[in-house]
């Protein structure tokens, strides 16, 4: 018989011994547990523990009116990000950091958002960034180890959790998770004959991968001055945007991503983020689908500049665009 794996314990475990006052953490900066949380621990609290009373249809009605009045308000968006990955998160905190005027609405196909950023890569925790990506995460504190020329992040998950609580409590910004793009609103110049993106036609997820074998059910859209795609790579609803210029006619062909060369490959991705057509700007790797750019791999410093250098990039054509949708 092969012998156990883990050696057994020479000493047998022992349930802690509750005791008054806070709860010790081992982390010596934490903050010391806030007193209406203590009160759970004084004795008999769980004996007569119970939740506040509710009705099932109030739960309800607190979901579903406020989804919707989201649905009313971002209907007209200022700017709406395509894709909720780390560079779609980047450019939102930087959106939302310099512009709390503009109302930013955010479509991410998946339940959960961001992307492939909540492992460093294959099944490890460690994310890596390039400098200088690292003025990133002191911006929204996030501690690493600087390994000289990268920096590493003992968790993706911490990354991308922190950015996101950022981003989701901006007054200004709402995630719609849940919910793809299914094509773009376009708008055509009568003199030039210059075809402008001018929003996003949006359908439920779960609607979207069932029109082939279910009733076929109409999208809803939204008006946006500038749409911003960070889809990702080629997949089922990934470097969706680029795809449908393909198809509109607005782009010859995609480049194609392609193989790994991590060194050229942050570099373009930055550097190549821009406005590809009126109205639409591509960044994070959707943009190697349009430009023949090497993948990267598991290093992330470009897809959080991209979204950065996509801001930047919105920002400058934003007030043009929103002229031009106003007539």
């Amino acid at each position: 018989m092969a012998p156990s794996a883990v050696t057994p314990p020479t000493v047998p475990a022992v349930l802690a011994t509750k005791t008054a006052g806070p709860v010790p953490v081992p982390n010596n900066d934490a903050k010391p547990l806030s007193h209406p949380l203590l009160s759970l621990f004084t004795p008999g609290a769980w004996d007569n523990f119970t939740f506040a009373p509710i009705r099932e249809s109030t739960v309800s009605r607190a979901m579903t009116r406020r989804y919707f009045n989201d649905l009313d308000s971002y209907a007209e968006s200022d700017i709406t990000i395509v894709g909720a990955g780390s560079a779609g998160l980047s450019c939102a905190y930087v959106l939302g950091t310099l512009r709390p005027d503009l109302k930013i609405s955010i479509l991410e196909a998946g339940v959960a958002p961001g992307g492939g950023a909540w492992l460093g890569g294959q099944l490890f925790s460690a994310m890596v960034m390039r400098k200088p990506a690292h003025i990133f995460l002191d911006q929204i504190e996030v501690p690493y180890e600087d390994e000289g020329d990268y920096v590493v992040v003992k968790h993706a998950a911490l990354f991308t959790s922190t950015v996101m609580s950022k981003v989701l409590r901006m007054p200004n910004v709402k995630l719609f998770n849940a919910t793809t793009v299914e094509d773009l609103i376009t708008r055509q110049d009568k003199e030039t004959g210059e075809v402008r993106i001018a929003g996003v036609v949006t359908n439920w997820t779960l609607v979207s991968m069932h029109h082939d074998d279910q009733s076929c059910m109409d999208p809803n859209t939204i008006n946006s001055n500038v749409i911003i795609s960070m889809t990702g790579h080629d997949g089922p609803f990934g470097a969706f945007s680029v795809k449908r210029l393909v198809s509109m006619k607005q782009l010859e062909q995609l480049g194609g991503m392609r193989g790994l060369d991590m060194a050229s490959a942050e570099d373009a991705i930055v550097k190549g983020t821009r406005e590809i057509v009126p109205g639409l700007v591509v960044g994070g790797m959707e943009l190697s689908e349009v430009d023949g750019a090497n993948r990267m791999g598991p290093t992330f410093g470009a897809m959080v500049l991209s979204g950065v250098k996509a801001a930047e990039e919105a920002l400058k054509v934003f007030d043009l665009r929103k002229k031009q949708n106003a007539i």
